[in-house]
């Protein structure tokens, strides 16, 4: 597929090595890499795995980046944010992108001289409404603050979904036209396999609103020989930690062994409280799962019609769900093609096209956004001993 636009644009896009983000980041700059356009890719947060770097480094013409630091969204994160903003600033100088993608909020208050898109993957505030059914206490306020100034001070805000933006909007009292840019995969890094009785889920288990203990309650509904498996880290950055037995526990695994357990898996299973988009969920439909997710705004705006759905405090409905479609194979069968179906619409190329779309209107209207004048002295220097590779100019 040729790119929509002829002229090459340079792009400077942070992301980070937590979970979604870093993985529609890659797929996103493989698209854009694809139709010619060049990205600088900066990994923040927890230095990538080698995994990680080695799937960057496959991406044709992609530079990456590493600045290890404390993310927004951490304990006590503001010295290290300001400092990777000064370094982000300066990387920023050095480059002259044509854009600035910033997956991450605070940094949307910056004075990069280029215009600038803050995307929204998720928020503590809506997180916490959603894991805890109330909003977040007063400790979350600088947090508060921080998102609140850089959703302002960008040139555009986007979400994967109309229900994450409007969350954005609900939360953080910043009320401005977004953009809905959904997430896309690669249907050839999935296959649709000989499926066995197994119910799989993936992601950040050690996060509340992925909700492993109601798949843990549900489990025990599921008939002989049925087994539901768990594939993801357990223990996150901040020391967060989950029981997942009598759960199969897979851990974490590498592309390709996430390809055959989705290959293998009849069901997919994702009872999220909170799920801004749900990247599991795609490569699962991708590779012919049925999918049981749960009932939020998100997920019935991208699966309505293609999955089944349940509410995410109620464990005995999902094991009735569970048990009704391990009994009823053509229902399974059914589910799955639809599913399938609906993910093929969500290609990189869909979503490379829809981010161009916004990069040029951005580039358009720069005239309306003109730059900002950074603080006397510029930004400050990279702080010693901050790991990153080599620096290469687009």
């Amino acid at each position: 597929m040729d790119a929509p636009e002829a002229q090459p644009l340079r792009v400077l896009m942070t992301t980070d090595t937590v979970g979604g983000v870093w993985q529609h980041s890659v797929e996103l700059s493989r698209a854009l890499s694809d139709w010619g356009h060049r990205v600088v890719l900066v990994a923040l947060g927890p230095p990538p795995t080698p995994r990680q770097r080695a799937e960057a480094h496959a991406v044709r013409g992609l530079v990456l980046q590493v600045h290890s630091g404390a993310l927004e969204w951490m304990h006590e994160p503001w010295d290290e944010v300001r400092r990777t903003g000064d370094w982000l600033l300066a990387q920023a100088t050095r480059l002259r992108p044509d854009v600035v993608h910033l997956n991450q909020f605070a940094f949307g208050a910056l004075p990069f001289d280029a215009p600038t898109l803050v995307v929204a993957h998720s928020c503590v505030l809506s997180w916490w409404q959603g894991v805890h059914g109330e909003a977040a206490p007063p400790q979350w306020d600088r947090y508060r603050a921080a998102v609140r100034a850089g959703l302002e001070g960008a040139g555009a805000i986007a979400a994967p979904t109309r229900a994450m933006l409007a969350a954005v909007g609900r939360h953080h009292g910043v009320h401005r036209h977004g953009h809905v840019l959904p997430n896309g995969r690669d249907p050839r890094r999935f296959v649709v396999g000989t499926k066995r009785p197994h119910v799989l889920s993936a992601g950040r288990l050690w996060d509340p609103a992925k909700n492993l203990d109601a798949l843990r309650a549900a489990a025990p509904a599921l008939p002989a020989p049925w087994q539901v498996r768990v594939a993801g880290p357990v223990c996150g950055p901040d020391g967060q930690s989950v029981d997942a037995g009598p759960l199969e526990v897979l851990g974490p695994l590498p592309p390709n062994s996430m390809a055959r357990a989705y290959a293998a898996a009849a069901i997919y299973a994702l009872p999220a409280r909170y799920e801004p988009f749900g990247q599991t969920a795609l490569e699962a439909a991708l590779s012919g799962c049925a999918l049981v997710l749960g009932d939020i705004d998100s997920l019935r705006e991208l699966w309505e019609g293609a999955a089944l759905f349940v509410p995410p405090d109620d464990a005995s409905a999902l094991g009735r769900a569970l048990a009704g479609l391990a009994d009823d194979e053509p229902q399974r069968r059914a589910l799955a093609l639809a599913a399938r179906a609906r993910a093929l619409r969500f290609t990189p190329h869909a979503m490379a096209s829809a981010y161009l779309s916004l990069y040029r209107t951005l580039l358009r209207d720069r005239a309306r956004h003109p730059p900002r004048v950074p603080p006397v002295g510029g930004p400050a220097p990279l702080p010693p001993g901050a790991a990153q590779t080599p620096a290469s100019s687009f």
